[in-house]
């Protein structure tokens, strides 16, 4: 289905219903006849795996943590 950006504007409700109902599987938004946009439904992408990927592969030197209580008085000292 294609529409033009005022009938997109004005029944934006009515198109989004469509697609939520299943009855369009995407709708093309134009301007003087030229599509410029799709709206199709939004699918969720499966989580990410690549979270922790480098766990273990980093090595922070043994000192990292010297300056925490330097830093945090800075900012307001820890709490």
């Amino acid at each position: 289905m294609q529409v033009n950006i005022l009938e997109a504007k004005t029944d934006l409700s009515k198109l989004v219903k469509l697609i939520e109902s299943g009855k369009e599987d995407c709708i093309i938004i134009a301007r003087h006849g030229k599509p410029l946009v799709t709206m199709s439904p939004y699918r969720a992408q499966p989580a990410s795996k690549r979270i922790g990927i480098a766990k273990g592969k980093i090595i922070p030197p043994a000192d990292f943590d010297l300056d925490n209580e330097k830093i945090a008085a800075m900012f307001g000292g820890l709490e």
